[in-house]
């Protein structure tokens, strides 16, 4: 798989950090850390979260992410503040809308071409692009007070962008239902409609999204990598074409030497030892 890159400015030195990382076993658990903010998705959070996926992406420790937030809001999206302020440029913000979706795009893009698993931890509200940020993960662990919305159409605000990856993750009628209707769900509700994995009780999405990590920080890399990227492109193909290329990708699964030790472990009754290869 091809890795992530994007260009973005760094965060203001002057600033504290916006997005705190530390690693672990193999698990690399990146925390929203503007919670005064509601950890919005403003200029600064999108460099550094940029700067941190594309960093993960050939980070060969790596086997996979969690993400969480501090305080008691884990996303609200975009910084309404930010935008308002470019309302009076020439252009009356244009050019500055173009570019900051632009670049909240490419990190929604990142997450799901990172060739590590990426798991959400949600405590708390996720709304507008804080959804799409839980949607684009390939995981999600909910705390049971969490909620989720996407409330643009509330604001005349249609939450185009997070469309893309609500409809990807919830079938279109939920994410018809969220997106023009704008109201709230909680975690029971988003577990139903497949935007979250498990809800635990309130305060345990981290410990509960951390254990999944480690179980797939157990498994080879070789399949949980090109499992990932193979997921997400035949999701686009045709039935025909995707069994063609799932075929493909399967017998690059099989020659690899960890398929050869998975098997040969499983004919002989014992656990089988990785080389990630």
């Amino acid at each position: 798989m091809t890795s992530a890159s994007i260009t973005a400015p760094a965060p203001a030195s002057t600033q504290a950090a916006p997005l705190l990382r530390s690693d672990s076993g193999g698990i690399a658990t990146l925390t929203l850390a503007r919670p005064a903010s509601r950890n919005s998705l403003s200029e600064v959070m999108l460099a550094a979260l940029a700067e941190t996926l594309t960093d993960i992406a050939v980070d060969e420790s790596v086997r996979a992410v969690v993400l969480t937030a501090e305080g008691p809001v884990f996303s609200a999206g975009h910084d309404l503040k930010e935008i308002q302020a470019h309302r009076t440029d020439a252009d009356k913000g244009r050019a500055y809308y173009e570019q900051v979706l632009k670049r909240c795009s490419a990190v929604m893009t990142a997450i799901v071409r990172l060739p590590q698993p990426v798991i959400a931890a949600v405590e708390g509200m996720a709304t507008a692009a804080g959804c799409q940020l839980v949607a684009s993960c390939d995981l999600a662990v909910a705390g049971q007070a969490a909620r989720f919305c996407t409330p643009g159409v509330n604001i005349g605000l249609f939450c185009h962008t997070p469309m893309v990856a609500l409809s990807r993750a919830v079938s279109r009628k939920h994410a018809m239902e969220m997106l023009i209707l704008g109201d709230w769900v909680e975690a029971d509700d988003a577990y139903r409609m497949g935007l979250v994995n498990r809800v635990v009780a309130e305060g345990e999405a981290l410990a509960a999204a951390t254990t999944l990590a480690q179980r797939i920080a157990s498994k080879s890399k070789v399949p949980v990598k090109l499992g990932k990227a193979a997921f997400y492109a035949q999701a686009e193909m045709t039935l025909d074409n995707a069994y063609a290329f799932a075929s493909d990708v399967m017998t690059t699964n099989l020659l690899a030497r960890d398929a050869d030790e998975g098997i040969g472990a499983v004919i002989g009754k014992r656990h089988p030892v990785w080389e990630d290869r």
